[in-house]
């Protein structure tokens, strides 16, 4: 029997988050599994008159990519991504694993020299969604594989996903909105600000905002989303933070991550578990030791970590921050080829100041 929370999230990501408008093309990734979705979205981009196309993939076929690839194929930035992503106005990328660990055991040099060689494509990527030439979301549609991440049978996880999305009641569209007032709020009060400092159990930090722009997430490009956040200073970090929750990077669950900044720069790196692959990301250019995003999630509905960071860096009452590329859009210089998102729980009495003054306590904006 067909979900109608499936159909409600295609027309949210056709008309909230990519606006889809008349002959613009629109591709759309994902596995197999997805294909409701997949179709979903597509019916509803012919309904707004532009040209779907659908590059669905097959379950292990990244596995082989890495496994048997010699260094020439591992370099090889296939023509069809440069096409989506240089020409195409909009792209909508879906999350739809048959095994979320399939790429465990996968050499980490092998990745990083995917990722150096596609850094040139994806920075291109950013300037032209930062431009707005790009319109973009990443979403997910529920599989096993993702519910045995996040310990909960299918069924659950299916209305946990679609309840985060509001894809479960009868106007999402009206109800992320609503979100973008609310957080638009905290970025008008950002604007034109200077130094923050995060302090807590797990963190101590302080970084420069001047002249760069926090960035409203209302589900435009990721959905679901409930963040609010920018890029800093490159130069500026100093400090030292303890990321509470796993970092989860191509298939690798790295935990215990502890990084300490000068400068701007990571100097130190530890990892309780695939530190050996945290140093390998480190590694792939000079921007990857840098911070290219500093971000405060603010979405109540994601409040259980679900090994997947669509979701987790959203979780109200957390920070995440991000190595490598910055959005441009946000004043960012930042370049490479990773963007690594990793968080911080603030909940158990996290402070974060902003040119002195108290603007968030223990996951609750305080302005």
């Amino acid at each position: 029997m067909a979900d109608y929370r499936v159909d409600n999230l295609a027309k949210v990501i056709v008309e909230y988050c990519l606006s889809v408008k008349p002959k613009e093309r629109v591709a759309v990734t994902g596995s197999t599994l997805s294909e409701p979705l997949m179709l979903a979205i597509q019916r509803e981009v012919l309904r707004a008159g532009g040209y779907p196309h659908l590059f669905p993939s097959f379950p292990g076929s990244e596995y082989l990519r890495f496994s048997e690839s010699n260094d020439d194929q591992l370099d090889f930035v296939s023509p069809v991504m440069k096409m989506i992503l240089e020409e195409f106005e909009c792209l909508a990328s879906l999350y739809s694993m048959a095994n979320t660990c399939a790429l465990t055991n996968i050499d980490p040099a092998k990745q990083g020299r995917v990722a150096k060689a596609q850094a040139a494509v994806m920075q291109h990527y950013m300037e032209r969604a930062a431009a707005g030439e790009l319109k973009w979301v990443v979403t997910m549609f529920p599989t096993n594989a993702h519910a045995q991440d996040a310990e909960m049978s299918l069924a659950e996880f299916e209305d946990y996903v679609y309840s985060t999305m509001f894809a479960d009641t009868d106007d999402p569209v009206k109800e992320w909105r609503r979100i973008y007032d609310e957080q638009q709020r905290y970025v008008d009060w950002l604007s034109g600000k200077d130094e923050v400092v995060v302090k807590g159990s797990n963190v101590d930090l302080k970084l420069s905002i001047k002249d760069r722009k926090f960035i409203n997430s209302d589900g435009k490009t990721n959905m679901p989303s409930g963040e609010i956040f920018t890029g800093p200073v490159e130069d500026s970090v100093e400090g030292w933070v303890r990321f509470t929750y796993p970092a989860i990077r191509l298939g690798r669950e790295v935990e215990g991550i502890e990084l300490r900044f000068e400068k701007g720069k990571v100097v130190e790196a530890t990892a309780e578990k695939n530190e050996a692959f945290l140093l390998e990301m480190l590694e792939v250019d000079e921007g990857a030791r840098y911070l290219g995003e500093f971000a405060i999630g603010t979405n109540k509905r994601i409040n259980r970590f679900i090994k997947n960071m669509l979701f987790d860096e959203k979780t109200g009452g957390t920070i995440h921050m991000a190595l490598g590329a910055g959005y441009p859009q946000t004043g960012s210089v930042n370049k490479s080829g990773i963007h690594w998102d990793m968080i911080c729980d603030m909940r158990g009495g996290g402070q974060i100041f902003i040119d002195g003054e108290l603007f968030y306590e223990s996951g609750e904006f305080m302005i």
